[in-house]
């Protein structure tokens, strides 16, 4: 059996924020074994963590596959373990397998930082078919090597996006869709659609704002802003330029713990 656990990240209590599955292994088990659970949990990511060292090599799945970076499930995981293995610890150290990232999570009374890198988005170019998914005109396109980026003047046309999924699952572009606004109350707001990976949307979505705070930064002249994801769960995650790096922090609610019996027959 394999301890099993449920956060939600960016979440100031449960029912808020992401929610993310949680294994911390002893040794790996096979990646169809980590695909197959992560299906099952139907989970926008499931971690899966394992102590090498002074670090814990880290791997994160979702519904339709391996992903080589995920913030939300960092916390998530950063959070268990500061709970329940390394309680004497205030900083933890992960090295990812699909990319080899060095990520680091320090812990600040209740809040989580992340030591991410920076992903600088570059100008790209609207096409019909975006238009058709989004319904509505973005102010600017941007892209980075994985990531589209959609530019609005209006908070609230962000908020009411409806976009039409099947087509934005057509883009030729980009794993993912991120859509965002200047905000009243919060510095930005964002939103992150995945349905290449059958997530349509995820409620709070970590890597997002290693482009988006890069952007922002640029445009509202800050290196500290707070943002807000207004999918319909919401999160706060509070956001550092750091150059080459970005902080994000939030905090996490600890959901459910069980076992997972995957060696049952």
């Amino acid at each position: 059996m394999l301890k099993y656990y449920v956060a939600d990240a960016f979440a100031d209590k449960i029912f808020e924020g992401n929610p993310a599955g949680v294994c911390i292994l002893d040794d790996w088990i096979s990646e169809s074994k980590m695909d197959k659970i992560a299906r099952e949990n139907n989970l926008s990511e499931t971690a899966f963590a394992v102590k090498e060292g002074d670090v814990y090599g880290l791997r994160w799945f979702t519904p339709g596959g391996e992903v080589d970076l995920c913030g939300h499930a960092t916390l998530a995981t950063a959070y268990i373990l500061f709970r329940f293995v390394e309680t004497d610890a205030n900083v933890l150290h992960f090295n990812t397998k699909m990319k080899n990232y060095h990520l680091v999570v320090t812990k600040k009374n209740d809040l989580y930082e992340m030591d991410f890198p920076t992903s600088t988005p570059e100008k790209y170019h609207l096409t019909d078919m975006m238009f058709e998914a989004l319904g509505v005109t973005p102010t600017e396109v941007l892209k980075t090597d994985r990531d589209l980026i959609f530019i609005f003047d209006s908070e609230d046309t962000v908020k009411n996006l409806t976009p039409d999924f099947s087509k934005m699952k057509q883009f030729p572009e980009g794993l993912s869709a991120f859509v965002t606004a200047k905000s009243e109350k919060f510095d930005f707001v964002a939103r992150a659609f995945w349905p290449k990976i059958n997530i349509d949307e995820d409620p709070v979505c970590g890597s997002m704002y290693c482009c988006l705070i890069p952007y922002w930064r640029e445009r509202i002249g800050l290196d500290k802003m707070v943002a807000r994801q207004v999918s319909e769960r919401g999160g706060t995650v509070y956001c550092e330029y750091c150059g080459d790096r970005v902080k994000l922090s939030g905090r996490a609610a600890l959901y459910a713990i069980g076992n997972i019996c995957v060696d049952e027959k």
